[in-house]
């Protein structure tokens, strides 16, 4: 994978590492993979599957905080990978890195549980990006199909609309809109982590909405972005 851009700073910084697991069919892209996130000082690689049934089988095996998925796998794919994991393992995270991008793909795979989606061929930087959103709860949808998902998914009828919300809390949503993570609202707007967690949950209160991607979609239907 390309790695023109710095390690993202935004990974989890305590002392315990991130344990990832991926799942990967393709051998170089395995390699790719190990050899771009093991220099992170904050992820540990704790296994490799070849494909969907090994990736269940190391998952419930090794427990890993998190895992990076393709989803043309043989034997299993990683959408139905996703879907058994998620079931046994409800707290451990799914980032989607694939070469798909069709919408039925997309909207299984985020219907699976995956809690972000990224394509491959992306920089480092936005793979990093994605793990840390996840990591911390999020939802990251890569910019080429973030669009494309949010259009097909149906928003829900807020009782709150986006008249209610203050000038910072339409700052940080269009930033969510954008896929940024909270660490880099943070940054991006000169305020701390525990103030965009606020003002996050202010959004999603007065939309009368669920979670981020949700916030979203309102967001564009209402043609805030």
């Amino acid at each position: 994978m390309p790695s023109e851009t710095p390690l993202s700073p935004d990974l989890p910084t305590e002392s315990t590492p991130l344990r990832v697991l991926i799942v990967e069919d393709d051998p170089m892209m395995q390699l790719g993979l190990e050899q771009s996130l093991t220099v992170h000082p904050h992820i540990t690689i704790v296994g490799q599957a070849e494909d969907g049934y090994m990736g269940v089988e190391a998952a419930k095996r090794l427990n890993p905080d998190l895992i990076v998925m393709d989803i043309g796998l043989p034997r299993l794919d990683g959408i139905a990978a996703t879907q058994q994991i998620k079931a046994a393992l409800p707290n451990v995270r799914v980032v989607m890195l694939t070469s798909h991008t069709t919408d039925q793909e997309i909207i299984a795979s985020l219907s699976s549980g995956a809690d972000a989606y990224c394509i491959k061929g992306a920089s480092v930087d936005r793979l990093l990006k994605a793990i840390a959103a996840a990591a911390e709860g999020a939802t990251y949808l890569d910019p080429q199909i973030g669009r494309q998902v949010l259009q097909h998914l149906t928003p829900p009828t807020p009782s709150g609309n986006i008249a209610n919300l203050s000038q910072r809390e339409l700052e940080v949503l269009k930033l969510i809109v954008e896929g940024y993570s909270n660490p880099e609202i943070a940054t991006k707007l000169y305020l701390s982590a525990n103030t965009v967690k606020t003002h996050v949950r202010g959004i999603m209160n007065k939309l009368s909405v669920d979670d981020r991607v949700q916030a979203a979609v309102v967001a564009l239907r209402s043609g805030l972005v």
